[in-house]
């Protein structure tokens, strides 16, 4: 690729926003390349373990005709590679190619790679807001206690017959309860510091996780501060009807803020095996593992599934190089995903925490984002100040990028796609 060409978009990450973005830039006829450092597309889904799902139903996974076979992290990577495959994506694509540093300057974003510099009049960081598994810092004496973070964990099997300690209060240790239950771990703690929300269910997580509900709820206009109290009733009557209430969150549901994921069939039915023990790890010693409290567990294999954080230290921005959350990353944009810290910058990653039916969510906003490259729409950078989840994302561009909804109201474009699609299919591809 030739180093003086002038990009009128450049993408920074091979995975599901990334590849998006470039479909979409190229249906808006636009000079765009996407740049990924790993040898295929795909993102964190490629590096996941096979037993990793997602925490909505697969249809709301998938848009149009693009299907996906099933929740896990194969099917999940399969459906990601397809974009590539349905729309002649790969001639746009440099694998193999981290981007060592992105500046802005002279008019332009000025992208550093292995093998020389591209210019771009527009950059979308679609490197994600799950980059770097968290391990929060513990003193570490003649530690003997084996120690996995949730995306290390290849083989569940591992936990069969061992004494094993699982940290944190959200999805991923879940997820890692869950596990220890089903392979037989002898011994199961659970160390947490605070709890998030979640839906108390016998449903699969691929049937619990569907985001049509509040979409309903959204296309008829009911005011989020009506959702989050018809939200939290429901859910205090379900943690209550399982018998849960010591899991209560100590704060009212807010949608703005909290992702509230599907509970775990498996874990509620065996909850009583798991002993549960609020605070944090301060450290291990020998075969022991030293909790705040001054308790000390015994423990063979200790689980961390404390999340990931947001690494964006290749943008030479300070600025942006700082911020480690889509939370965090969320308070600096304005319009969904436009940065307010330097020109010209979209960061899809910001939905990640949200609520919603993620691919139809990413192919609306970089609808819009390239509507905005070709002066077709404003994205202005007023910041909302909460997060945006599902169809508000809808309601917030439509009113700025008329021309992508076709002319409609943002309440009437809501109403069809929240009332006018079946529950048995995926959203339509914008």
């Amino acid at each position: 690729m030739p180093t003086d060409e002038l990009l009128d978009v450049a993408i920074v990450g091979g995975g599901l926003a990334g590849l998006i973005h470039l479909h979409y830039a190229r249906r808006a006829g636009l000079r765009a390349r996407l740049f990924e450092r790993a040898d295929g597309v795909g993102g964190l889904w490629r590096e996941l373990p096979a037993w990793q799902d997602i925490q909505i139903r697969p249809l709301d996974w998938t848009v149009g005709d693009l299907p996906v076979a099933g929740p896990l992290q194969p099917q999940i990577l399969a459906n990601i590679e397809q974009w590539v495959a349905r729309f002649g994506l790969a001639d746009g694509i440099t694998l193999g190619c981290p981007v060592r540093h992105a500046r802005h300057e002279g008019g332009a974003w000025v992208l550093e790679l292995p093998w020389g510099k591209v210019r771009a009049r527009h950059l979308v960081a679609a490197t994600g807001a799950h980059n770097v598994p968290v391990i929060p810092p513990a003193r570490r004496q003649g530690a003997q206690v084996r120690e996995l973070h949730s995306s290390a964990l290849r083989d569940p099997a591992e936990v069969a017959g061992r004494e094993v300690v699982v940290v944190g209060g959200g999805a991923s240790a879940f997820d890692l309860l869950e596990l220890c239950l089903e392979h037989g771990a002898r011994r199961i703690v659970w160390v947490y510091r605070s709890l998030r929300w979640f839906t108390p269910t016998r449903k699969p997580k691929a049937v619990a996780g569907s985001v049509r509900p509040l979409a309903r709820q959204q296309a008829e206009g009911v005011p989020v501060e009506q959702q989050n109290a018809a939200a939290d009733a429901e859910l205090r009557g379900r943690y209550r009807a399982f018998g849960i209430e010591a899991l209560l969150p100590g704060r009212p549901v807010d949608l703005r803020r909290d992702q509230v994921f599907p509970g775990r069939a498996g874990l509620l039915a065996g909850l009583a095996r798991v002993e549960r023990c609020p605070g944090t790890v301060q450290g291990i010693e020998g075969r022991e593992v030293l909790l705040s409290d001054d308790r000390r567990l015994g423990a063979d294999l200790l689980l961390w599934g404390t999340g990931y954080r947001m690494d964006l230290g290749w943008l030479e921005d300070p600025r942006l190089a700082a911020i480690d959350s889509a939370a965090a990353l969320a308070a600096r944009c304005g319009c969904v995903m436009r940065s307010l810290d330097a020109p010209d910058l979209y960061l899809p990653g910001v939905l990640l925490d949200g609520f919603g039916a993620i691919s139809w969510n990413y192919a609306i906003i970089a609808r819009t984002v390239m509507s905005h490259v070709r002066g077709q729409a404003r994205l202005d950078l007023e910041p909302t100040g909460h997060r945006l989840n599902h169809l508000d994302v809808v309601a917030h561009l439509a009113a700025r990028d008329p021309a992508s909804f076709g002319g409609a109201d943002a309440r009437a474009w809501c109403r069809e796609a929240g009332l006018g699609t079946p529950d048995d299919r995926p959203y339509a591809l914008p």
